[in-house]
């Protein structure tokens, strides 16, 4: 058995790529980097995003770990073009892996990058991993675990939020929610 973590970013004062984390955010930093204190990790990925960063440097300084980037753990995006009804459109997409919108990746596109992303891992023999991602992304790797997860499971999210990814030998992975809004 392999086991991975995946951790939602802290909470941000935006969606951009250089959205920075609040004040809030960055004591939730502090408060995850406790969290992991007593878990063995061999590396941290993140996604380039600022908030991903600024939600990780705590832990990777307290655990002497480089923190590696790769943009296969940013968000996905739904759409170039705002849209009013951005969350239905979100909900939809759930539902329906394959739907696109204008100039956005659809679920399943942005699952195969992700996906793609841990299975490396996986194939290199590396354990003990820590990735860095956003909420769409994340809902969307745990839904390849467990299909039943969907809208309603990303909509309960926290910022942060973790998971740990056990990988079995078989093939099977089994997810588990480990962050309770401490």
């Amino acid at each position: 058995m392999k086991t991975y973590y995946v951790v939602r970013h802290c909470q941000a004062d935006g969606q951009s790529k250089n959205a920075a984390l609040t004040q809030q955010g960055i004591a939730q930093s502090h408060a995850l980097a406790q969290f992991f204190s007593g878990i063995h990790l061999n590396q941290i990925i993140s996604s380039p995003y600022k908030r991903t960063i600024q939600t990780i440097e705590p832990l990777a300084h307290a655990k002497q770990l480089k923190i590696k980037i790769d943009e296969r753990l940013s968000e996905r995006v739904l759409s170039r073009k705002p849209m009013d009804d951005w969350y239905e459109k979100l909900k939809l997409s759930f539902t329906d892996l394959h739907i696109t919108y204008e100039g956005g990746e659809s679920s399943q596109e942005a699952m195969n990058r992700i996906v793609q992303a841990l299975y490396e891992q996986i194939h290199v023999e590396e354990n003990h991993t820590l990735f860095v991602t956003h909420g769409n992304i994340m809902s969307l790797l745990l839904k390849h675990a467990d299909s039943n997860i969907g809208f309603n499971e990303w909509e309960k999210l926290s910022n942060p939020d973790v998971y740990v990814l056990n990988y079995i030998n078989s093939g099977h992975i089994e997810i588990e929610r480990i962050w309770h809004n401490i």
